[in-house]
């Protein structure tokens, strides 16, 4: 049985990490901005590995 409040980490907080990441990376490729651009590539990327690693502790 599913844990009650996993939409949350499955659905929301992936997307919000991802549009953040992608706006950082955006930002920090115009401004040539090297750590903005890290910050959003790391960002990016926890935005897309959380479901998994979250969901597969919380099921």
């Amino acid at each position: 049985m599913a844990v009650i409040g996993t939409t949350i980490f499955s659905h929301i907080l992936p997307v919000l990490f991802g549009f953040f990441g992608l706006l950082l990376i955006i930002s920090g490729i115009l401004d040539e901005n090297n750590p903005k651009l890290g910050l959003g590539i790391v960002l990016f990327a926890v935005g897309c590995a959380f479901p998994y690693v979250v969901l597969n502790a919380l099921i």
